[in-house]
């Protein structure tokens, strides 16, 4: 394992996401949150402005004055009439998290917005980020890091890690030969290397994804029919083999057909959104189950790119996050014009769908496409030959005959002008109208 020298704070400051939100979000804001049917004294803890505003000669919070705060004055009270949360409420603060509060408040009450909206910021660290980590929790509770493990496990690991599978023994004796000639850094290097480079990495990674994007859920809501979704499933591992960059991976699978002449690809990968449930019960209420389909696109949306539970926002303002109602549909005018019709079909996908023809396939195609050309040109080189041997031969032939006689009772050409009428058999045959035109009674 690479070492690395950190210098870790004996109490480092604490984060209003990582240590104070949850702590809010589930014992308080239920009752002042987002949500304004069950805001109790028009008062809001999620919202900086409003908590550390002033409210008629006091403030709820002070920052950096623990004791001149109404919140810290209520969650230490004795009387159950004063204290916060309600003790009937069944969301009691523990210990741990009024001491949390307090030392929030003392440290100045900085809010932050939710983690989802918060721009990313690399840490300024010294060396490898990982190790950097892992120090400072071992650091934190007191530990020590274990001894490096031996190189023939770390490489187990790191093949566990990035493909899945255990490294064989070949490539095990590879990696200590390396390790040998070149030093434990140069040949850790040139397994990544190796590994990155397998098309295994690209499934093991997947796997995660299609987890989240309800790949292997139940397609439908009273039976399960076939659903082929395996070319969106090799979009990802490919996605992720051709180390894909994020904003690609996440514009073609959330709206690849809106691209300028979208490629075949792209439009596969929008198959991210044709995962959910689909219902084909005859009598459904057609409106519903595509207000359905738009709710799991924006619900899975959301939880995977945005880190939110905006489901809740359907019935209801969120009552956790700064999601209003109005918010949550209007995200769903997003993914409501699909062009499918509300109904699912039993067996196969349901459309709208198209033709995605592998590699191998689409060649195979064009090769088929290839021989019908190259064989309808022949036909044509030959069509005059054929004509004239056509011609030929109906000017040689009495179609008033019939060809074969032996056993032969009647015999009509169905030509009223020309027909002909013979019997070699005692049955009676009598000519009478039919139902179009002339017919015949045959009585055996």
């Amino acid at each position: 394992m690479l070492s690395v020298v950190v210098e870790v704070r004996a109490e480092e400051r604490l984060d209003f996401n990582r240590d104070i939100r949850s702590i809010l979000a589930d014992k308080c804001f239920s009752c002042h949150g987002p949500d304004a049917q069950t805001r109790e004294a028009d008062l809001r803890l999620d919202r900086k402005d409003a908590a550390k505003g002033e409210r008629g000669g006091y403030s709820v919070i002070v920052a950096g004055s623990p004791d001149q705060s109404e919140l810290l004055t209520r969650v230490r009270a004795a009387d159950p009439d004063l204290r916060m949360p309600p003790p009937l409420s069944g969301k009691q603060l523990t210990p741990t998290e009024k001491q949390l509060l307090e030392r929030w408040v003392a440290e100045g009450a900085e809010y932050q917005t939710h983690w989802a909206f918060e721009s990313l910021n690399r840490a300024k660290i010294q060396g490898n980020a990982i190790d950097f980590l892992i120090r400072r929790r071992l650091a934190k509770e007191g530990l020590k890091a274990s001894m490096a493990a031996a190189p023939a496990t770390q490489l187990r690991r790191l093949s566990l890690d990035l493909i899945g599978l255990p490294p064989t023994i070949a490539e095990t004796d590879r990696f200590l030969g390396n390790l040998e000639q070149n030093g434990l850094d140069l040949a850790y290097e040139m397994a990544v290397e190796r590994l990155l480079n397998s098309p295994r990495y690209g499934e093991h990674m997947a796997w995660s994804w299609l987890e989240v994007a309800r790949y292997a859920d139940t397609d439908g809501y009273q039976n399960d029919g076939p659903r082929e979704m395996w070319r969106w499933r090799d979009w990802v591992i490919r996605a992720f083999n051709q180390n894909l960059k994020f904003d690609r991976f996440t514009i073609e699978q959330l709206a690849g057909d809106q691209l300028s002449e979208p490629t075949p690809d792209q439009l596969i990968a929008t198959g991210f959104n044709r995962n959910h449930r689909y219902n084909s019960e005859a009598g459904i209420p057609i409106d519903e189950f595509l207000l359905e389909n738009a709710v799991d696109r924006v619900d899975t949306t959301s939880t995977v790119w945005m880190g939110l539970t905006m489901g809740c926002a359907r019935c209801h303002d969120h009552k956790f996050d700064p999601l209003s109602q109005q918010e949550y549909y209007q995200l769903i005018d997003y993914f409501n014009d699909v062009a499918e019709s509300g109904r699912a079909i039993k067996f196969g996908n349901s459309e709208p769908w198209i033709k995605t023809p592998t590699v191998e396939q689409e060649t195979r195609l064009k090769q088929l496409d290839a021989d019908v050309e190259l064989s309808r040109q022949a036909l044509e080189q030959v069509e005059t030959e054929i004509q004239a041997s056509q011609a030929k031969w109906e000017a040689a032939t009495d179609f008033s005959q019939p060809l074969l006689t032996h056993g032969l009772h009647a015999h009509w050409t169905f030509d009223r002008e020309r027909d002909e009428q013979f019997s070699t058999a005692t049955s009676a045959i009598v000519r009478e109208p039919g139902l179009f035109g002339d017919a015949v009674h045959v009585d055996s």
